[in-house]
């Protein structure tokens, strides 16, 4: 990393000399009463050079020629305002905010006569706390916009959001969470800038609630430090604009799949007092046997603007859902991987067993205050519920002749947590070096029980249920008993204990007029630890850590942009050896460089990232005393990842990714496990196109593809090759208006695709719906 930053501290007055005769503009349009304004046009008149403001409300044009223009920005229904600006050879040009005449109610009004549809996006959301473009990021970050998942009819977090992003991919799961695996390992889950993530939770966020979903790749000091060093998603949902909108939609589908959604967005009684509300209802049947599924969502949003400089936003969700059984979404086998031998639509579990439910509270609040004009005061927190009541079901024992004993168990759980951060933002100059400042403290407490404690048979020896002859329909004295007479607090046999304080401090210092900035951050970070699982608590783990950050990005032309990054997290780790000696957090080192292109006058963008993450004090099997282990353990992850998303051509939105992951074991006890590779497919790729025809009509067509597979999750030397994966999707839309329709046909090769790895005796894998289709129908008032 240091001959990193010396090289390009090196290279770089050779880089500002050799700036090509092209300047940059970038901005923001708002409304009169301060909210941003979205879809609005900007151009330079007298040229082809132009730009759509995004959701936040900015542009940014690239590749302009020097001189004075005047900056025309419109929309129809508007009246038409101008800028004189002049853009100078190899400089970034920023413009004061554009306010609009109108307010944001009048807005409304406005009628898009062009297709409006984004698939890139300029700027990170604010519950991410970073102030510069993701152009200018040191970090491989990329945003599926809210245009994109309509545009694939996703339903929640589980169904194929990943294909969006280079390397990211969906371990097997327990069907009511998301898991995610990025860059070998899984990452956390963030809502609103905040971490909701748990072992078996939270509930997957259902896409009616979402306005975009931030992939953060590596370690990010900035929020999280704490945690495996390959990134976190983060869910933004939907807060209110002050545009009054009313929104309705139905949908459609294979496996009975009814749907309704509800979106009521504006102002109560005064442009200060904003709401946002959303509604959504479904009730489907799996195309796994017995498999029906039910969900309720309801977020209620209300924003104040205390004044001009000053805003809270309060924001309640509550989740319901009912679904089969966890555990009877997986098919086993002791011979191998064999979908195709059993019956399409095979599950282990009864029609009269009882659903799992799940019921989800959370509270958001959220500060901003702007001090003057040059630092920012932003504080953010959350209390949140997760309780899923149900059971599970596993084999407890299964032959080759596919004779299984089914046992059921007790899954009954409660996730509370309380987090809160505070922090501080601003912009100072020294001489001729502009600071961008981040100061701030983390803080969270997460406290987790559940009682997997109580199990019973549903099969006997003399009877057992046969995977390739399954028969259905329990007895009454087969149906499971479980005692919940007790609070589940009382009854709980495994329960975990964290939490953390950390402070942040982070400096980015912006030399040679801003084309090249130097990122340096640190953050303490205190964190406490505690889990039983039918034992009495051990010794409370405390850690004290400091993770260092430093990055560098540096412009190449104004649409260019190289970027270097090193990062640290650490992961505690309980337990001690065999000589009692507690164990060091596992430490994770991340070294990343990449390059950023913004193309097209801004209206695609290409990220290609290459990467390497080293964990140290792995745990190992101790070769003098093999029950117990040692910290001699190292793990490898190294891989590159190529982005590309936006309007690569006329009336042409792509998204387009790639990624190579190599994961392994580096160092080990035992010299034969060196180099056993985990974390999933080694080559993935994906793309979806649409293409947009005239009439208001669309046409999508995407597809997901890996090779050489192994399982997401399962640990080294557990893991068992898989075949690979090709799936083809596609779409036809049809706008008119304010109505639109919609129909997605999934899996359209009708291809038979599964995840799974061995678990001890046998195998068990997770396979995919078949073809299926989606229609929807939307209405905006």
């Amino acid at each position: 990393m240091r001959r990193l930053l010396l090289g390009l501290l090196f290279l770089a007055p050779m880089i500002a000399q050799a700036q090509e005769n092209f300047g940059t503009l970038q901005g923001r349009v708002v409304t009169s009463d301060g909210q941003p304004a979205e879809l609005i046009n900007v151009w330079l008149q007298g040229t082809s050079l132009g730009s759509v403001t995004d959701s936040t409300g900015h542009f940014l044009i690239a590749q302009i020629p020097p001189g004075t223009y005047t900056l025309v920005v419109s929309a129809v229904g508007l009246e038409t305002q101008t800028r004189r600006v002049t853009i100078r050879a190899g400089e970034v040009t920023s413009l004061p905010p554009v306010v609009l005449r109108e307010s944001i109610a009048e807005l409304q009004e406005i009628v898009v006569t062009a297709y409006a549809t984004n698939y890139r996006a300029a700027y990170p959301s604010p519950t991410l706390l970073l102030q510069a473009p993701l152009a200018e990021i040191p970090q491989n970050i990329q945003v599926v916009t809210a245009d994109l998942l309509r545009n694939q009819q996703l339903l929640n977090m589980r169904e194929g959001v990943v294909r969006n992003v280079s390397g990211a991919i969906e371990a097997e799961h327990w069907a009511q969470f998301t898991r995610v695996h990025m860059r070998g390992a899984r990452v956390a889950a963030f809502r609103n800038g905040l971490d909701v993530s748990s072992t078996w939770g939270p509930l997957s966020e259902d896409m009616a609630l979402v306005e975009r979903i931030e992939f953060i790749k590596g370690p990010a000091g900035f929020k999280l430090a704490n945690g495996e060093p390959v990134g976190f998603y983060n869910v933004v949902t939907k807060k209110p604009t002050g545009r009054t909108r009313q929104e309705v939609s139905l949908s459609l589908g294979s496996f009975n799949l009814y749907r309704a959604t509800i979106d009521l967005d504006g102002q109560l009684g005064s442009p200060r007092l904003l709401y946002r509300l959303n509604v959504l209802g479904y009730r489907t049947e799996s195309f796994l046997q017995h498999d029906f599924q039910s969900r309720l969502a309801i977020a209620p949003v209300l924003t104040y603007r205390l004044s001009s400089r000053t805003t809270v936003t309060l924001e309640y969700t509550y989740q319901y859902a009912s679904l089969l059984n966890p555990g009877s979404v997986y098919q086993f086998s002791a011979r191998g991987f064999e979908p195709d031998a059993l019956p399409e639509g095979f599950t282990i579990a009864d029609p009269s067993l009882d659903p799992s439910k799940i019921r989800e509270n959370s509270f958001f609040l959220y500060f901003t205050h702007q001090l003057n004009d040059r630092w920012q005061l932003r504080a953010q927190g959350t209390f949140f519920d997760y309780r899923p009541t149900g059971s599970s079901i596993w084999p407890a024992a299964i032959d080759s002749a596919g004779n299984m004993l089914r046992q059921i168990g007790l899954w009954d759980s409660h996730l509370q947590q309380k987090a809160a951060q505070v922090f501080l933002q601003g912009t100072e100059q020294t001489g001729a070096v502009t600071h961008y400042l981040l100061i701030g403290l983390d803080m969270a407490d997460k406290d987790y029980f559940a009682e997997f404690g109580q199990y019973q048979l549903l099969d006997s020896e003399a009877q057992p249920f046969n995977i390739y002859r399954p028969t259905y329909g329990l007895s009454a004295a087969q149906l499971p008993r479980f005692d919940r007479s007790q609070p589940l607090r009382n009854r709980a046999n495994y329960v975990t204990f964290a939490s953390h304080e950390a402070l942040y401090v982070q400096d980015e210092l912006r030399f040679f007029e801003e084309r090249l900035r130097l990122t340096l951050g640190a953050r303490f970070t205190q964190a406490r630890s505690n889990s039983r699982y039918n034992t009495p608590f051990g010794e409370e783990l405390v850690e004290h850590v400091i993770t260092p950050r430093a990055g560098l990005s540096v412009t190449l032309r104004p649409n260019t942009h190289v970027y270097g990054l090193y990062d640290q997290t650490f992961l505690p780790q309980a337990g001690s050896d065999a000589q009692g000696r507690a164990f060091k957090p596992v430490r994770g080192h991340n070294l990343e460089v990449g390059l950023k292109h913004d193309g097209g006058e801004g209206r695609w963008n290409l990220t290609l990232a290459a990467y390497r993450i080293v964990k140290t004090n792995v745990l190992t099997t101790d070769p003098e005393n093999p029950n117990f282990s040692v910290q001699l353990g190292e793990t490898l992850t190294r891989g590159i990842e190529v982005d590309l998303r936006g309007e690569l051509f006329p009336r042409l939105d792509v998204v387009l990714n790639y990624a190579f992951t190599d994961a392994f074991i580096s160092k080990d006890t035992d010299p034969e496990r060196e180099g056993d590779r985990y974390g999933g497919a080694r080559h993935v790729t994906n793309g979806w196109a649409t293409y947009h025809l005239p009439a208001g009509f669309s046409v999508s067509l995407g597809y997901r593809w890996m090779w050489d597979r192994t399982s997401a999750w399962a640990s080294p030397g557990a893991q068992e090759s898989l075949p690979d994966y090709f799936r083809l999707d596609g779409g036809l839309s049809w706008r008119y208006d304010r109505l639109q329709l919609a129909l997605n046909v999934n899996n359209i090769l009708d291809a038979t695709l599964y995840t799974g790895t061995r678990y001890y005796g046998f195998y068990y894998w997770q396979v995919e719906p078949p073809r299926n289709f989606r229609l929807l129908v939307r209405y905006t008032l």
